[in-house]
């Protein structure tokens, strides 16, 4: 805000900016809690995660973009556990340069987030931050009672599989910070990595085929090496994975292909929020019929093995590969 004008109340804020995104239980934001009734047979699912500026997101990224953000990661938790979305809270707690007009243009990319995705803004909390902005969400779905699919239960013998593309927010976000490090991809190529870092897309459509399918799930946030190692730490088993498997966007493949060493960024690298799974493999085929006609590829990429250990991913002259770092730490 400039020339010194005086900034809206709390309660002028959220009148504005929040109430209209409000869903059914929240009373238009105007009570101190909301009310949400599970549908009948159904458990509640429930994951909370939080983006900080200049953690998660670049303090000038565009403001709709990080709205879509903090929701998105969310999503994709509910997602692979198999849940379909009702609602969310919010938690905003504001830098001390925050402006109206940022906080319009975050408000209306967090309607239009939830509207695409059916999860409605049913409260939250909006609060002065001592320094970087901080945008917490906590996401509600549901799932027919008894069906969540957990993380740590796979088989010995079940393909390890993936949704979509690995690696393109990883390297959108290189691009980010320097961008004449992908100097031979074309403007599209450019776009589409940039693209993929500033808007995860939960892969909701797939929740009810991991539902039937799936002996574990979580999604990628921190990188798919690690999160496979966080997937199988304490179950007495471990993976074998076949990185030239793993798949790639065009612009990805184009970056690798032109420094191969970026290829450990992609497998390593975080905020790809696609899925990754363990099937039978007596049901593999039955799982990517069912996710092609959901509209999401599904690849198989390695097998689960008994043993201790973190996974091993094999490069193309069949030789373990090893990572500086496998994957993205908050701490």
């Amino acid at each position: 805000m400039s020339g010194g004008a005086p900034r809206a109340s709390e309660e002028a804020l959220i009148a504005r900016y929040f109430a209209p995104l409000a869903g059914e239980g929240a009373d238009g934001l105007r009570d101190d809690a909301a009310r949400l009734t599970p549908s009948p047979g159904h458990d509640l699912v429930l994951t909370a995660d939080a983006v900080v500026a200049g953690v998660h997101y670049f303090p000038d990224d565009p403001p709709d973009s990080i709205a879509a953000k903090a929701l998105g990661v969310n999503l994709s938790d509910l997602a692979a556990k198999g849940a379909a979305p009702r609602g969310f809270l919010l938690t905003l707690a504001l830098a001390p340069d925050w402006s109206e007009d940022w906080l319009a243009a975050f408000a209306r990319g967090l309607g239009e987030s939830a509207e695409r995705h059916g999860c409605p803004l049913l409260g939250g909390d909006t609060v002065k931050a001592g320094g970087a902005t901080l945008i917490g969400v906590t996401a509600l779905g549901e799932v027919p009672a008894g069906t969540m699919v957990r993380r740590t239960t796979a088989s010995a013998g079940d393909r390890v599989c993936v949704s979509g593309t690995i690696g393109d927010a990883a390297l959108g976000l290189r691009l980010r910070r320097d961008p004449a490090f992908a100097g031979s991809l074309d403007d599209d190529a450019r776009g589409a990595l940039a693209d993929r870092y500033l808007r995860p897309r939960p892969r909701l459509a797939l929740a009810p085929v991991l539902r039937r399918f799936a002996s574990a799930a979580m999604d990628v946030s921190d990188g798919l090496a690690g999160d496979l190692a966080k997937m199988l730490k304490g179950t007495g088993l471990t993976a074998t994975v076949e990185a030239a498997a793993v798949p790639l966007s065009p612009a990805a493949g184009r970056a690798v292909a032109d420094r191969p060493d970026l290829h450990d960024l992609a497998l390593t690298g975080g905020d790809d929020y696609e899925i990754l799974c363990t099937v039978a493999p007596e049901r593999l085929d039955a799982f990517r019929e069912a996710a092609a006609a959901a509209g999401v590829p599904v690849r198989a990429i390695g097998t689960v093995a008994a043993g201790e250990g973190a996974p091993v991913f094999l490069g193309t002259d069949g030789r373990p590969r090893a990572f500086a770092s496998a994957a993205f730490s908050h701490f």
